[in-house]
């Protein structure tokens, strides 16, 4: 009985992403379609423009830029792995990188990308519980560091800074949700009486409440293993501080590469501001809401740099497609991993090859 519960869970959490993204791209569409008051122009019509303006080899170095960055950030965990004594090929712990990336952006399943680094990784060693914790510390100093870069250039130069506004008077990316108050009034009263609805039927009380201890347990979880990462990688803090640093320079780097290309898309908001939102956004797509934070991310980073940077809605949207182009892009050479199994230790390789070789014979028995 258990198991069809927590398949039924596993759906509905699909469901709910794919919902988010399809719910976002559904939006994204009718607000392209509109006309700007401002400038009297479809939106849609706008944004092609900007793209138009586009120099392609920008984009491609940043892309190459971004590329090479998850390539080090590979570095970064084979460095975390080390220091345990977990001796892995250091391409074989990138190829792992790189499909866990895929994964995060192109799969909508409950199987993340994090989980599935953490569950091929032991393939490779026999240290199981050291090589699933490094993926969780792996994860923790992402997250840390881009935090970091976020807070210190707030504080130290966007502090006290408020919502800019332009000399067109043009209205932020939130504020134009106003057109479109009956449809968010409505959506909005759905959601309130489905959630009535699962109070009211015993069932869905029954699996709110499951689902309350569930995410109560994940948080126990994830505090023992904090303890358990502070108290193994305690012995190796100039590891820690090695990756952090490098996580920091990367981080920079990527996002300056953005900011290049801003530039050319006609942004004219300074460096500064792509440190904060970039950063931001990175921080709270990482919630799994959606697939690969899609739709979170764009609208964060839209709404931050017009609201606060006095960007266009059309150019900030542009940048936002952008980055995720480039998010998608990176993450084909871990579907082309996959598909090889290139992700495998030799033995699992030589496994699969065996596979092959087992259903080719079967289906020329057959015929």
């Amino acid at each position: 009985m258990p198991e069809p519960r927590a398949k039924k869970s596993k759906r509905i959490f699909v469901f709910l992403r794919v919902a988010v993204v399809s719910g976002g791209i559904v939006g994204g569409i009718f607000w392209l379609s509109g006309e700007d008051k401002y400038s009297g122009q479809q939106r849609w019509s706008s944004l092609v423009t900007i793209f138009r303006q586009m120099n392609i080899g920008i984009f491609a170095a940043v892309l190459g830029i971004f590329i090479f960055s998850q390539i080090i950030i590979g570095l970064r965990w084979w460095l975390l792995l080390r220091s345990q004594h977990i001796f892995i090929n250091f391409w074989a712990v990138v190829r792992l990188y790189l499909l866990g990336w895929f994964y995060n952006n192109f799969m909508p399943g409950s199987v993340g990308g994090d989980l599935l680094r953490a569950w091929y990784v032991t393939k490779h060693t026999d240290k199981k519980f050291e090589a699933v914790l490094s993926v969780f510390v792996d994860r923790v100093i992402g997250l840390v560091s881009t935090l970091v870069i976020a807070v210190f250039f707030y504080l130290f130069f966007l502090r006290g800074r408020g919502p800019v506004v332009t000399s067109t008077d043009r209205r932020g990316f939130l504020e134009s949700a106003v057109e479109y108050k009956g449809v968010l009034l409505c959506v909005f009263a759905a959601v309130v009486v489905i959630f009535c609805i699962l109070l009211i039927l015993k069932k869905s009380r029954s699996m709110l409440a499951k689902l309350s201890l569930s995410i109560r347990a994940s948080a126990v979880s994830m505090i023992v293993k904090l303890k358990d990462a502070i108290v193994i990688y305690s012995r190796n803090i100039g590891t820690i501080l090695v990756v952090f640093g490098l996580t920091v320079f990367l981080q920079l780097l990527t996002i300056t590469g953005f900011w290049l290309l801003g530039r050319n898309l006609g942004i004219e908001a300074g460096i500064v501001y792509y440190y904060v939102f970039f950063t931001l956004t990175w921080v709270l797509g990482a919630v799994p809401v959606s697939i690969g934070g899609a739709v979170v991310v764009e609208i964060l980073l839209v709404s931050l740099f017009v609201r606060f940077a006095g960007v266009t809605e059309e150019s900030a949207s542009a940048l936002a497609l952008c980055q995720r182009a480039v998010w998608m892009l990176a993450s084909l050479p871990g579907a082309a991993i996959h598909l090889m199994g290139a992700h495998l230790p030799e033995s699992g390789k030589r496994n699969l090859e065996s596979t092959k070789d087992f259903f080719i014979d079967s289906k020329k028995s057959m015929d």
